[in-house]
C-alpha cells in the first residue's frame, strides 16, 4: 500500500498557498485492508476513509465511467490493481492532477506544473466532457485564480458539453455548492466571464445574461454596460472581503435591469421590485440559503434609497430603517450597508468614492435604538393607548432621536 498526497494540496503548494485541506489517494489496498488498519469508512458514493488519528481523507485509487448524464452517472471502480495515473486521469484540470510521494517526489503525469507556470486551466483528458460539474469548477477556478486562462480546447469541450445539454443534469445543490465557491473568490466576476464565453450562464443564470449589452445613465453609470457595472460591484464586494450574503446580494440587486422595456431605457424606472421578483426564482431553483435570499431581497428593493439617503428627513429614515427590518437586525443592516457601498464603488473611475451613507445611516439607526421603547409602552398602556397608538409614539420618539442626531451631525460637520 502506497498513500500520496493529491489535487488542492499539492497545488497551491505549487503555488504558494498555505492552509489548504490535504487529501490522500491510496494505491494498492482495499476497503477490508483499510478497516483493518483503523480507517473509518465514510464514502457513499466511492471507497473514502477517515485517517485514525489526522481525520483527514484517504480514498481508494479509483477509475469512472460513464453510464448516465449528469455528474451522478458513473460507475466507480476500486481496486489494487488501479494505478496512480489512472487516478489522477480522471481528474478536471491538469492542476488538479499532481500527487506527491512520502518523499516529496511529484508525480504530474499530465502537465500540471507546466500549466501552473503558463497560468493555465487546461483539463487532463476528453474524459472531462463526462461531468457537467466541471463547467462549473473551471469557472470559479478561475474566479479563484484571475491571471489564469483557460486553454481554449477547455473552453472547446465546455461549449460542447452546454450545446449536448449536460448543464441540464446538473442538481441544485452542487450548482450552488459551486457558485458559493465562485462568489467567495478573489474575482467573482471572471467565473461569470467563463460561464458567458461556453454558453452556460443563459442556462444557470438567465437573470444575469441578461444583463450583458443593457445600457445605463452615463451621469450615473460611466461603465455604460449594466454587466460591466455588475463585475465591477462582485469586485468590489470580493476586495473588501464581504461574506457570502453580501456578494450573492451584489450579484442579484440590479436584475431587473435585465427586462426593461424599451422605452426604459436607459432610466431602469421600477427595475428594483422586478430583481426582487426574480431572484426569488433563481433563489429557488437553485435552493439558495435563506440568509442570503433575504438580504438580497432588503438590497435590491432598497439600494436606490440607500442611495439617496444623505437627502432623507427623520421620518423617511424610519421608514427606510423599517422597511430593512434595521430596528430588530442592526447586524444584517450592516450587510445592507456593506452591499449597497459595493454598488456604489461597482462603476468606471469611482471605486475610490466615498460612501457617507454608511456611517450616517449606521449612527441614524444607533440613534432610534437607544430609545427605550419599554419604558415608553408602559407609559403609554397607563395613559390607555394601545395597539397603533403605542406603535406610533414609539415611532415618534424614535423619529425625535434621529432628529437630534442629524441636527448633532449638521452642527459637527
Amino acid at each position: 500500500m502506497k498513500t500520496y498526497l493529491v489535487g488542492g494540496a499539492v497545488r497551491d503548494a505549487l503555488l504558494g498557498i498555505s492552509g489548504s485541506d490535504r487529501d490522500w489517494v491510496v494505491v494498492g489496498s482495499t476497503a477490508e485492508a483499510m478497516v483493518k488498519a483503523g480507517y473509518t469508512p465514510v464514502g457513499k458514493d466511492f471507497p473514502v476513509f477517515l485517517h485514525p488519528q489526522t481525520q483527514e481523507e484517504y480514498a481508494l485509487a479509483r477509475t469512472e465511467r460513464k453510464t448516465a448524464p449528469g455528474y451522478k452517472g458513473f460507475v466507480v471502480h476500486a481496486s489494487p490493481e488501479v494505478t496512480l495515473e489512472e487516478d489522477l486521469a480522471r481528474r478536471d484540470l491538469s492542476i488538479n492532477a499532481i500527487a506527491r510521494a512520502d518523499d516529496g517526489t511529484l508525480i504530474d503525469p499530465y502537465g500540471g506544473q507546466l500549466d501552473i507556470q503558463h497560468k493555465v486551466l487546461r483539463h487532463v483528458t476528453a474524459a472531462f466532457r463526462e461531468d457537467p460539474v466541471r463547467i462549473l469548477r473551471v469557472a470559479r477556478f478561475a474566479a479563484r485564480f484571475p491571471d489564469f486562462s483557460v486553454a481554449p480546447a477547455t473552453l472547446a469541450l465546455m461549449q460542447d458539453m452546454v450545446t449536448a445539454g449536460e448543464v441540464n443534469a446538473l442538481v441544485s445543490e452542487r450548482v450552488w455548492q459551486e457558485l458559493s465557491k465562485g462568489l467567495m473568490a478573489a474575482r467573482p466576476s471572471r467565473m461569470l466571464q467563463v460561464f458567458r464565453d461556453c454558453g452556460a450562464l443563459k442556462m444557470l443564470l438567465p437573470e444575469v445574461d441578461r444583463l450583458y449589452g443593457v445600457p445605463q445613465p452615463p451621469e450615473h453609470h460611466p461603465e455604460i454596460d449594466t454587466s460591466v457595472h455588475l463585475e465591477m460591484v462582485l469586485d468590489q464586494a470580493a476586495q473588501v472581503n464581504a461574506p457570502l450574503d453580501v456578494r450573492f446580494a451584489a450579484l442579484c440587486h440590479d436584475l431587473g435591469k435585465g427586462t426593461a422595456a424599451a422605452d426604459e431605457l436607459p432610466r431602469h424606472i421600477g427595475h428594483e421590485e422586478r430583481s426582487v421578483k426574480l431572484l426569488r426564482g433563481l433563489c429557488e431553483r437553485w435552493r439558495v440559503p435563506v440568509h442570503c435570499r433575504e438580504l438580497a431581497e432588503v438590497v435590491a428593493r432598497e439600494h436606490g434609497h440607500v442611495h439617496a439617503s444623505q437627502s432623507l428627513g427623520a421620518e423617511a429614515v424610519l421608514r427606510l430603517l423599517g422597511r430593512c427590518d434595521a430596528l430588530r437586525r442592526p447586524d444584517r443592516f450592516a450587510l445592507v450597508l456593506q452591499a449597497c457601498e459595493c454598488d456604489a464603488r461597482g462603476r468606471l473611475g469611482l471605486q475610490d468614492r466615498d460612501y457617507p451613507q454608511s456611517a450616517r445611516l449606521q449612527a441614524l439607526l444607533s440613534a432610534a435604538l437607544s430609545i427605550d421603547s419599554a419604558k415608553i409602552s408602559v407609559q403609554a398602556m397607563q395613559q390607555g393607548l394601545s395597539g397603533m397608538d403605542l406603535g406610533k409614539r414609539i415611532d415618534h420618539a424614535r423619529v425625535k432621536a434621529i432628529a437630534q442626531q442629524m441636527a448633532t451631525d449638521t452642527a459637527g460637520g
